[in-house]
C-alpha cells in the first residue's frame, strides 16, 4: 500500500518521551458552568496545548545542472537558489533544555527555523539532530526559558479503539484540535521516501501542517508524533509509536545520530533470468552475494544464494526495500528473515547489529574505493584505491565530497552515514568540490 507522505503540507510522527522531563503546567480552571461540560479532550487540551508550537522552516534549494558522466566531470555545473517555506508543528519535550520535537522533514534544508508557541512567543531554533529515515527532529530553542512541557506516555500498552487527540497547525490553522480513536497497531506503510514500520494507524482528522504534532490519550500523556495519511480515503493517519521515537531521540541527544542496523551481508535484485534459475514464483527478492564471516547473517547460517523474501513480516520486493526496511529497524532486536533457497522457503531469526563508523569506512574503503576525513567545506577524500570505482570515475585524494545521492555529506560521519544507506546501490551519485568548483557525476559499483 503506497502512502502520501506531506512535507511541508506533511502531517506529523508521535513524539517520545524523556525520562524526567518535567510535565505540562497545570490546566486552567473552568466556570462552574463549563465544568459541566468538561469531557477528556477538554481536559487534555487545555493541559497540553501550552507545549504545541508552530514551526517555520526557511528553505534554501540549491538546482543544479544535470549531473555529468566520467567524460565531463571536469565541466563546472552551474546553479541558482530557490527560497520557500514550509509549515508544522511540533511538541515542547523538555521545557528546562527547550527542546521540541518534530519531523525531520520539517526542518530538512532549512537556513532558518522560527518557533511560535500558543501565548505567542517566538523564538529561532538549531537542530540538534535529524533522522530522515525515521522522519524525526530534535530542535533547541534560542533563549527560551521555563517552557511548558507535554507528559511522556507509554505506546507499548496501546488498545485499538480507544480514545486519541491530535493538536497541530494543519494549514496555518494554529492549535487545531481533532479527535479519533486508535485504529489499529504496528502498520506498515510504503511512502516516497521509504517504508515505515510499527506504525499507530488512527482516524483522528490530520491534515497538511499537523506535521510534527502530538498524538495524546486521554490522559493527557504523548502517545505519538503524526506522519502520514492515506491521501485515496479519510480518516486513515499513521503516527510513530513512543516507544520507538524514544530510542531515537536518545541517540541524536547522546551521540549526535541514530545507530544503523544491518546484517552483515551484501546483495543484489532479483533479475527475471536468475529468478527462472533459483524456480523463485517471482523476480523479486534480494539475492545474497555475500555473507561477512561471525556477522549475524553468517551466525544464523545464511549463504550467498539466498533469497531473502520477507524482514519481519515485510514482503521484500528489492534492494531498496531491504534496505528501508532494515533502517526502520533497531540495532540489537531480533531480525526474522523468510529466505528462498534451493526450491523451498526457509525461516531464520538473528539479531541485528549496529553498523559502526569503523565497520562502514572499511566496507566503503573496500566497496567504493574511498577513504575520507573532516574537511571545511565536506568530506576530504584521503585515499582512492587503484581500480575502484571511484578511481574509474577519476576522483583523486584531496577532492571534497559534499553529496551523495542529494543528500549533503559535510563531514566524514555524514559521509559514512550516506554509505550506510546506499552501500547496496549499483550505481552513486557524487558531488564534488575541486578547485573551487562543484562537480556532479554517477559512479558505477
Amino acid at each position: 500500500m503506497k502512502i502520501k507522505m506531506i512535507r511541508s503540507i506533511f502531517l506529523g510522527f508521535l513524539l517520545l518521551g524523556l525520562v524526567g522531563v518535567p510535565s505540562i503546567q497545570a490546566a486552567p480552571s473552568f466556570t462552574a458552568r463549563q465544568q459541566e461540560r468538561v469531557t477528556p479532550a477538554v481536559r487534555v487540551v487545555s493541559a497540553v496545548a501550552p507545549a504545541v508550537v508552530n514551526i517555520t522552516s526557511t528553505l534554501v534549494e540549491r538546482r543544479s545542472a544535470p549531473e555529468l558522466t566520467p567524460f565531463d566531470f571536469f565541466f563546472n555545473i552551474p546553479g541558482r537558489d530557490l527560497r520557500g517555506e514550509s509549515i508544522g508543528s511540533g511538541i515542547i519535550i523538555d521545557g528546562r533544555r527547550s527542546l521540541v520535537l518534530t519531523n525531520a522533514h520539517v526542518v530538512n534544508g532549512a537556513s532558518a527555523i522560527s518557533v511560535r508557541l500558543l501565548d505567542g512567543r517566538t523564538f529561532s531554533a538549531d537542530v540538534v539532530g535529524a533522522e530522515p529515515d525515521f522522519d524525526i527532529a530534535v530542535l533547541r530553542l534560542k533563549g527560551a526559558k521555563n517552557l511548558p512541557s507535554v507528559a511522556m506516555g507509554d505506546s507499548t500498552d496501546l488498545m485499538p479503539g480507544e480514545n486519541v487527540i491530535a493538536i497541530g497547525n494543519p494549514f496555518g490553522f494554529s492549535h487545531t484540535v481533532t479527535t479519533g480513536v486508535v485504529s489499529a497497531l504496528d502498520r506498515t506503510i510504503e511512502a516516497e521516501d521509504g517504508v515505515f514500520t510499527d506504525l499507530i494507524q488512527t482516524d483522528a482528522a490530520i491534515n497538511p501542517g499537523n506535521s510534527g504534532g502530538p498524538l495524546l490519550n486521554v490522559l493527557g500523556e504523548l502517545i505519538g508524533i503524526n506522519t502520514a495519511i492515506y491521501d485515496k480515503a479519510q480518516g486513515i493517519g499513521f503516527a510513530i509509536p513512543i516507544s520507538k521515537a524514544r530510542r531515537v531521540v536518545d541517540e541524536i541527544l547522546d551521540q549526535g545520530h541514530v545507530s544503523t542496523p544491518w546484517l552483515a551481508l551484501i546483495g543484489q535484485n532479483v533479475d527475471p533470468r536468475t529468478a527462472r534459475y533459483l524456480r523463485l514464483p517471482e523476480a523479486e527478492g534480494l539475492l545474497v552475494t555475500e555473507v561477512f564471516e561471525n556477522g549475524p547473517a553468517d551466525k544464523a547460517g545464511l549463504r550467498p544464494g539466498d533469497v531473502i523474501m520477507e524482514l519481519s513480516g515485510n514482503a521484500v520486493t528489492d534492494r531498496d526495500k531491504f534496505l528501508s526496511l532494515m533502517r526502520n529497524h533497531q540495532p540489537h532486536a531480533p531480525v526474522t528473515l523468510k529466505v528462498w533457497r534451493d526450491g523451498v522457503e526457509k525461516t531464520y531469526t538473528l539479531t541485528a547489529t549496529d553498523f559502526d563508523d569503523k565497520s562502514a569506512e572499511a566496507l566503503a574503503l573496500r566497496r567504493w574505493g574511498i577513504s575520507v576525513k573532516d574537511g571545511r567545506n565536506g568530506a576530504v577524500v584521503t585515499q582512492v584505491k587503484a581500480n575502484s570505482p571511484a578511481a574509474r570515475l577519476g576522483l583523486e585524494k584531496g577532492d571534497i565530497i559534499t553529496a551523495v545521492s542529494g543528500r549533503a555529506t559535510d563531514s566524514r560521519t555524514a559521509f559514512l552515514d550516506a554509505f550506510r544507506r546506499d552501500f547496496l546501490n549499483r550505481q552513486i551519485l557524487l558531488q564534488v568540490l575541486r578547485g573551487g568548483r562543484l562537480y556532479q557525476a554517477r559512479m558505477g559499483i
